[in-house]
């Protein structure tokens, strides 16, 4: 493939490795990038040659700032199916990495948000560096947290993965490792010499020596009580309740954000991370693609992308504008099954 290519691959050794190419738009996932990653993770599978595959990034400042949100807004607003497509595939590919045979390798730095969420936080393996912002800032632009956020929200310590669905909070990698969202710290000068050790052979655990090291201490831990306090309220109303009742200028702030974020986003995204937590994988990401049909035809998608990413001034306008509005039918509509349109795997 060209230096141009989206997306690259290439074989170190024993290793497959995977490299986005888009640092100018922070390496945001495009459907011909899905499209490209999913046959080479196959053919690498099926050769026994290649015993594991790694996956980076170009550019220090993002491994993937999620999907190509500004394609979907555009596809959705004139009903193009490459928005469901996407979707669709997006989800398959989350799916096979999630099951995939052999070692999956994410090196972490930079940005990593909403669909590099999807390609990196499935894998075996997570290495986070210095460098890493984590987010799922969804319900802010009028999504959920979707990329298998169904399944491994639910099953972060306590209630940090519904805090987290809820307010889009950006962690670095002490927080990521706490959450169980990545699994070491690697500072982002030793990557290449990780690359190399597992190119040539090493395991894992046998390639991370004297490369690892401390992230430092987690925010998260320190918040934890007032978390569990507020978030295993329920519903997202006694949430918000709760924080406003709280004189800490923590819980201040949270309540500041949410306010901000979509109300039948928050309403959603909060039945999806308690439904998450008795789901499959592979359930999970069926009950994701419901999400995403029914939001790629509402409103709110479209204004949040308007307001945070085209027009840039941060004021979208919901609707419904308030929790209190959002009706019960409104979001039991968004869990309803699509039928013969449900999401299969290949």
């Amino acid at each position: 493939m060209s230096d141009e290519a989206e997306v690259l691959f290439s074989r170190d050794g024993v290793a497959g490795i995977i490299t986005l190419n888009r640092p100018k738009a922070l390496n945001a996932l495009t459907l011909n990038m899905v499209r490209a990653i999913h046959p080479q993770l196959k053919a690498w599978a099926a050769d026994d040659a290649v015993k594991l595959v790694i996956i980076e990034a170009v550019g220090e400042k993002a491994f993937c700032a999620g999907g190509d949100i500004r394609a979907l807004h555009d596809w959705g607003k004139v009903g193009d199916r490459n928005v469901i497509d996407f979707y669709r595939e997006e989800y398959r590919l989350n799916v096979y990495i999630k099951n995939y045979p052999k070692p999956y390798i994410a090196l972490m730095g930079g940005i990593d948000m909403g669909g590099g969420v999807g390609i990196s936080v499935n894998g075996s393996h997570r290495v986070a560096s210095e460098r890493l912002t984590f987010a799922m800032p969804e319900t802010g632009i009028g999504l959920f947290p979707d990329v298998g956020g169904t399944f491994f929200l639910p099953r972060c310590p306590g209630e940090i993965g519904m805090f987290l669905g809820l307010t889009g909070e950006r962690l670095k990698a002490a927080d990521a490792i706490h959450a169980g969202i990545a699994d070491v710290f690697v500072p982002s000068e030793n990557f290449a010499a990780l690359k190399s050790r597992l190119a040539a052979g090493d395991s894992f655990d046998a390639a991370l020596k004297g490369l690892s090291g401390d992230a430092g201490e987690a925010s998260l831990g320190t918040k934890r009580a007032q978390i569990d306090k507020h978030f295993s309220l329920g519903s997202v109303a006694e949430i918000i309740g709760s924080l406003q009742a709280d004189a800490s200028e923590w819980a201040t702030k949270v309540a500041g954000v949410l306010a901000t974020k979509s109300p039948l986003s928050l309403l959603v995204a909060y039945r999806q991370i308690r439904t998450g937590a008795s789901l499959s994988f592979e359930e999970a990401m069926r009950l994701e693609f419901r999400l995403t049909n029914r939001f790629m035809r509402g409103h709110d998608f479209y204004e949040g992308v308007r307001a945070i990413i085209i027009d840039k001034d941060q004021s979208p306008k919901w609707e419904p504008a308030t929790l209190e509005d959002v009706s019960a039918v409104e979001v039991d509509g968004y869990f309803a099954s699509l039928g013969s349109e449900e999401l299969s795997f290949e």
